[in-house]
C-alpha cells in the first residue's frame, strides 16, 4: 500500500470555527484598569510544579517555536505580543484559522533565541519551554531571564519529571489544556480558552470514535530523523496521544520521556506495522522515507515491507492548538491502511 502524506491544517478550518479570523478578544491594552477593577487580577497558576502570580497581563511577550507561538495566536493573544522566533522549516503557516497572527505579529529572528534578542524586544514574558529555546548549555534559562527582569513561562510538555533531563509530568493533550487554562487566566481570556478545549475535546472524541480498536490498532512508531539512532516520541511528547488517540498502539509508550532516543534494534524488536515521520528540518520527509525503506535492518519490519509509512508535519506532532486535527488526520490515514 503507498505511502500517505496528509496535509493536517486544512482539517483544522471546519473543527475550530471560533478561532477564525477577526475573532475578538477582550483583553486589549485599554481594557487593563477595568479588570483590576473587577477583581480579575492578581491570578496564581501553577507551571511546570511552581505558582507563579500575575498582578496584570504581560504586555510584550517574545515566543519560541510554532507550536507556542500558535498557542498564543489560538487564544487571540497576538497584541500581547513583542513577537515571536523560529526557523522557517516548520511547514505549512497559511491554512490554519489563526494564520493572520502571522501577519500581525513580527516575526524577529529564524536563528536561536537568546538573552540579547528578548532584551531588545523589551519582553515583559518568554514562552518557551525545555529544549524548545531554554538549555543551560547555551546558559539561556528562566533563571537567567529572571536576574534581567524577564518572567517566563514553560510549555508543559517541556516539564522535567526528576529523571535527569527526562521531560514529560503529564499526558501530552493534558499538557497543551493545561496551557490553555493557565494562559486565558493569566490573560483574562478564560472564555475563549474554554471554547478552544471544548471544541478540541470533541474533535479527538469524533476521531476516536472512528478509529481502529482492540485487535485491529496498528503498531506504530514515530520517526523523527537520526540514521545511527532514531529521535522518537515517548508517552510525553505529542505524537503519543496523536497515535493512541487515533487508533494506534504506540510501540514507545513505555518510555518515560518527550523526545528521546532509541536503538534501531528496539525498532525491530516491536515491529511496527506503521511509521508516522516527522516532517521539518533540512533531511525532507521523503528522504527520511527513502532512508528508511533502504535500511537493511529495517528490511523485515512489516511497515516498510508493506510500505505504510505515513506523513505529518513538525507542528502537528509538538504541543501545539493542531495536535486534536493530527488526530483526525492520522484516524483517517489508519483506516485506510488497514483496510
Amino acid at each position: 500500500m503507498p505511502h500517505l502524506v496528509r496535509p493536517v491544517a486544512l482539517a483544522l478550518v471546519t473543527a475550530l470555527a471560533l478561532t477564525g479570523c477577526g475573532a475578538e478578544v477582550t483583553s486589549q491594552e485599554g481594557k487593563k484598569d477595568d479588570r483590576a477593577a473587577d477583581g480579575h487580577y492578581p491570578v496564581t497558576v501553577e507551571n511546570c510544579g511552581e505558582k507563579k502570580t500575575y498582578d496584570k497581563a504581560p504586555q510584550r511577550v517574545v515566543t519560541n517555536d510554532v507550536g507556542i507561538t500558535e498557542i498564543m495566536f489560538a487564544l487571540g493573544l497576538e497584541d500581547h505580543m513583542a513577537g515571536y522566533v523560529m526557523p522557517d522549516d516548520k511547514g505549512d503557516m497559511t491554512s490554519v484559522p489563526w494564520k493572520d497572527g502571522y501577519q500581525k505579529v513580527e516575526w524577529l529572528s529564524k536563528e536561536r533565541i537568546n538573552k540579547e534578542l528578548v532584551l531588545d524586544a523589551r519582553a515583559d514574558l518568554v514562552f518557551a519551554g525545555w529544549n524548545y529555546g531554554f538549555n543551560e548549555g547555551e546558559g539561556f534559562t528562566p533563571a537567567e531571564l529572571r536576574r534581567v527582569g524577564i518572567d517566563s513561562y514553560l510549555l508543559s510538555e517541556s516539564c522535567r519529571n526528576g529523571r535527569g533531563k527526562a521531560r514529560g509530568v503529564m499526558a501530552p493533550l493534558d499538557a497543551l489544556y493545561t496551557d490553555l487554562r493557565n494562559l486565558g487566566r493569566i490573560f483574562d481570556v478564560e472564555d475563549r480558552a474554554e471554547g478552544l478545549i471544548t471544541s478540541f475535546r470533541k474533535q479527538v472524541a469524533e476521531a476516536q470514535a472512528k478509529a481502529p480498536a482492540g485487535s485491529d490498532r496498528p503498531r506504530v512508531f514515530l520517526y523523527d530523523d537520526g540514521q545511527d539512532k532514531p529521535l522518537t516520541s515517548g508517552a510525553y511528547a505529542g505524537p503519543h496521544d496523536i497515535i493512541t488517540k487515533a487508533g494506534g498502539d504506540h510501540i514507545m509508550k513505555d518510555l518515560k520521556d518527550t523526545w528521546t532516543t532509541v536503538g534501531w534494534e528496539t525498532v525491530v524488536a516491536r515491529d511496527p506495522e506503521v511509521i508516522v515521520i516527522n516532517n521539518y528540518g533540512d533531511t525532507s520527509a521523503e528522504r527520511k522515507r527513502e532512508f528508511l525503506m533502504s535500511y537493511e535492518p529495517l528490511a523485515n519490519v512489516s511497515a516498510v515491507k508493506n510500505d505504510r509509512i505515513v506523513v505529518l508535519d513538525y507542528a502537528d506532532l509538538v504541543e501545539s492548538p493542531r495536535n486534536p486535527a493530527a488526530i483526525s488526520s492520522l484516524a483517517a490515514d489508519l483506516r485506510k491502511l488497514s483496510s
